[in-house]
């Protein structure tokens, strides 16, 4: 356990290296902007360019490591919302965003660096796999979820599923994590070695994304903050860090994938809640605090959670 703590520890030791360049007032909030922007326009793209370009799959098909995911998705974001609807008797709108903060993982600003650094370039393949999938799943079902929800609450007729369809089509098209898997994926069709200064490049760019993203996450973290109903918040928080990653821990084992590839998967599950969470709450003006309340427990608690899920895959 010692031994695995001592793996994830500097990761949540580089967000609060982040917070507190912040918070001590050494540098403005703008700085984690810039970085952030830097981080996931530039850095990330490449490092899933260089990953796929170079990976080796063993023959191994996606769908198995897809469908293992978002059964744990699906199992999680269910209960989530069926507690705040049944138990805590919210409405429709505030239970969908507890499951979207429960289920919603932060693949690229943590989970990049945990898996890089807890399992080697194997389990940065499965995570460059999911998250080629990962944000128009989630942002497509949130979005129609609480469109739905939303409805159900108010009586609105649901907006135009295929406009939104075409607007969520239009944002992914110009989102660099796409260019970056789109990319890296041809390169390794074509076959040839990713090498010379192309190679140099793309290395020096890949070394810096994982450092730079967690550093911008910790100078974000105080725009988040917590408030609002505090039961529902740790409620969303001990499912995304306890039921989420369990349950993809089944669904990986029943369907066999490798040790490598589960692993990488349960540490994505067992990450904080993601930013998307926060935007998605934003953009539909409900459950605003909840989901700030979820990213800042999450990340807080997370420390602990993915030192346990790390210590359990590696004893698997």
């Amino acid at each position: 356990m010692l031994a695995t703590a001592q793996n994830v520890l500097p990761v949540f030791l580089m967000i609060f290296a982040g917070w507190l360049i912040v918070a001590s007032g050494y540098l403005r909030p703008q700085a984690g902007d810039a970085l952030s922007d830097f981080v996931f326009k530039v850095a990330v793209p490449v490092l899933l360019f260089k990953t796929l370009a170079e990976a080796d799959f063993h023959g191994a098909f996606p769908v198995r490591l897809w469908i293992a995911y978002f059964s744990g998705v699906a199992i999680t974001w269910a209960v989530a919302y069926l507690l705040a609807n049944r138990i805590f008797r919210t409405d429709h709108r505030t239970a969908t965003v507890t499951g979207v903060s429960s289920a919603f993982a932060n693949t690229v600003f943590i989970g990049l660096p945990l898996v890089e650094r807890t399992v080697g370039p194997n389990g940065l393949v499965a995570l460059s796999v999911l998250i080629a999938v990962h944000l128009p799943v989630m942002m497509i079902a949130s979005t129609l979820m609480i469109e739905r929800a939303e409805s159900r609450d108010t009586g609105k007729a649901p907006g135009n599923h295929l406009a939104l369809l075409r607007s969520l089509g239009r944002n992914l098209r110009r989102n660099p994590l796409v260019f970056g898997i789109v990319g890296g994926g041809l390169w390794h069709l074509t076959g040839w070695p990713l090498a010379g200064v192309p190679g140099i490049l793309a290395q020096q760019l890949s070394q810096i994304a994982g450092p730079a993203a967690l550093l911008s996450l910790g100078m974000a973290m105080r725009r988040y903050g917590f408030s609002g109903n505090v039961a529902i918040a740790l409620t969303a928080s001990a499912l995304k860090l306890l039921l989420l990653p369990a349950a993809v821990l089944v669904f990986a084992t029943v369907l066999g994938l490798s040790p490598d590839w589960r692993a990488a998967l349960v540490l994505i599950a067992a990450v904080p809640t993601g930013v998307n969470a926060w935007l998605i709450a934003v953009q539909f003006k409900s459950a605003e605090a909840l989901a700030a309340s979820a990213i800042t427990l999450t990340t807080g608690l997370g420390v602990v959670s993915v030192t346990f899920w790390a210590w359990i895959v590696s004893r698997l």
